[in-house]
């Protein structure tokens, strides 16, 4: 008897689902994160030491382009539903680089707060418009998609990061310029790279094959989907802005906790934003069958709630006792609060998705866009009030997350539909 033999290995490339499309996407993200690391890590020193501003004026100007940037998500979604989604996702990476290149030009306050804001539009829209994308072409294996998009965004994230270090120890104003430039390049070849996508099929419409009737007047058009109109929708996406600040906690909250409020060395903060790079980069992907269709990604708001708790428990614990305790509190925080983050992009990305109407989908999907927005706005500031008010204070942010898990929880429930993008809706009339 012949030995048995292993199972070939499924190639890399046949484990991305999305097919070239899928793989080219991935690479633009790649691109995208590792442009965006060079440039956001330096924005504030850029503004304090090659513009001449003071801290008050880059606070204001972060603050207002954040609000400007608000727009951009139900923005880009309703420019999806009108005009060819490749297109659009052009425009916008175009328009990103246009409004960095500017920048250069100027050292005027209110120029480099108009420019900074123009280019919060796109970059906020750009989010949605990829999702809708990635959606599309992966089909029933989206949940999978994202965690693999998620993971090469981490590692594009920490290259940059490091390319940005490099540039930084120098410190003149010309490497400055350089990380500006650098993000510029990456969004024109971003757009260089998308040009060679294909147009992903949206969801079929209504097909009617049988006559139509000569007599009476025309059967009337159905009204578009609106989410603005959709209260559980729009109860659906102040959640998620809710859960969303597991991103201020871990990159604003813990940095500041760590300084003015433990006894912790203040070298463990970007040692902890390492641990939540690695976390992702490992596990993204192995968890993402865990919300792999609506119904199992409702389950993971149990867990969620779990890690939730346990992590803004961590962080008041961490502020009561010595070195030790702290150190040790603030990893099991860090930790806890990773997998809530991963646990969440799951479910986040899989029930929006599922719960967008297939007339409407970008509109949907622009109008959720704005829970992460409204968050890296309002966020930060709540986050540091989180600071100022003590270690009482977390427990009391980690009820209202349980809370808003419980509901969001029932709310799906009642709202999960009987199909979603991983099947087409095809309605063929009788003949």
């Amino acid at each position: 008897m012949s030995r048995s033999t292993r199972p070939a290995r499924t190639p890399l490339k046949d484990r991305i689902p999305g097919g070239p499309d899928g793989r080219r996407l991935l690479v633009i993200g790649f691109i995208d994160k590792c442009g965006t690391g060079l440039w956001a890590t330096a924005m504030a020193l850029y503004f304090t030491y090659v513009t001449g501003l003071g801290l008050g004026e880059v606070g204001l100007l972060v603050a207002l382009s954040g609000a400007a940037g608000i727009a951009g998500a139900p923005l880009g979604g309703r420019l999806a539903d009108r005009f060819p989604l490749v297109h659009v996702l052009i425009g916008t990476q175009l328009l990103r680089a246009a409004a960095l290149l500017a920048l250069l030009t100027t050292d005027a306050y209110a120029l480099l707060v108009v420019y900074s804001a123009i280019g919060a539009l796109p970059d906020r829209a750009t989010n949605v418009l990829t999702k809708l994308y990635a959606a599309r072409i992966a089909g029933p294996d989206r949940a999978r998609y994202q965690a693999i998009n998620r993971t090469t965004s981490n590692i594009g994230w920490t290259v940059g990061g490091l390319g940005a270090a490099a540039a930084l120890a120098v410190g003149t104003t010309t490497a400055y310029q350089l990380l500006l430039a650098g993000n510029v390049l990456s969004y024109l070849l971003m757009a260089a790279l998308t040009l060679r996508c294909a147009e992903p099929p949206a969801p079929a419409r209504t097909v009617a094959t049988g006559t139509p009737a000569t007599d009476g007047p025309p059967a009337p058009t159905p009204r578009r989907s609106n989410p603005w109109r959709d209260r559980a929708f729009l109860g659906f996406t102040a959640g998620d802005a809710v859960f969303f600040l597991h991103d201020s906690i871990l990159q604003v909250g813990l940095p500041l906790w760590i300084v003015h409020a433990t006894d912790a060395p203040a070298g463990l903060a970007p040692l902890l934003l390492v641990v939540n790079s690695v976390l992702v980069v490992l596990f993204q992907v192995p968890l993402s069958r865990f919300g792999a269709t609506p119904a199992s990604a409702r389950r993971l708001y149990r867990p969620l709630a779990a890690l939730f708790a346990t992590g803004t428990t961590a962080v008041c614990v961490s502020g009561l006792g010595g070195p030790a305790t702290a150190v040790t509190a603030l990893v099991v925080a860090a930790v806890a609060l990773t997998f809530a983050e991963m646990l969440h992009t799951l479910a986040s990305w899989e029930l929006s998705v599922a719960l967008a109407p297939d007339d409407a989908q970008g509109a949907y999907l622009g109008v959720h866009g704005l829970a992460q927005s409204t968050q890296r706005f309002g966020g930060p500031l709540l986050v540091t009030g989180l600071v100022s008010a003590g270690p009482y204070a977390w427990p009391l942010l980690g009820a209202v997350l349980v809370a808003t898990t419980v509901t969001q929880r029932r709310l799906i429930g009642r709202r999960l539909p009987e199909s979603s993008l991983s099947v087409a809706k095809v309605t063929v009339s009788d003949h």
